[in-house]
């Protein structure tokens, strides 16, 4: 009966994931998420980046859910500080609540609004690279 049970989780729980990732593929995202402008000013859309979300309660680290002009997903980021890596902080586990993720970049930032110390950003692309200029205009 408990491995009757647990299935029945385990199946539940798969079977919310994609509906929860569609939940998402559209601006604005419910809550917890928030725009990142609101929270910590700066442009509402950021050029490369495109219209930030996220839960405040994951800061600094996200993950950000970034949409294009046209309200839609386009990454997942997640913006680690230098010092996470300096002192060999486990960076596992990265979720892509968006859903599928086509391919990943990582990048050095300086610093940006929301973020001002010298980071990097590991982003985890939901749209095909040619579909990457979405959130560069």
């Amino acid at each position: 009966m408990q491995r009757l049970i647990c299935a029945a989780i385990g199946l539940l729980a798969t079977a919310a994931l994609p509906a929860l990732a569609a939940n998402l593929r559209q601006a604005p995202p419910a809550e917890p998420y928030r725009k990142l402008s609101d929270l910590a000013g700066g442009p509402e859309f950021m050029p490369g980046i495109g219209t930030l979300y996220v839960d405040p309660a994951t800061l600094p680290d996200g993950p950000y859910l970034a949409y294009d002009r046209r309200g839609k997903l386009a990454s997942t980021i997640y913006m680690v500080p230098i010092n996470d890596f300096e002192f060999h902080k486990r960076l596992g586990n990265l979720k892509a609540p968006g859903g599928e993720v086509d391919h990943v970049d990582i990048y050095y930032e300086t610093g940006h609004p929301g973020l001002r110390e010298p980071h990097y950003h590991i982003v985890l692309w939901h749209v095909p690279k040619a579909d990457e200029a979405l959130v560069s205009r």
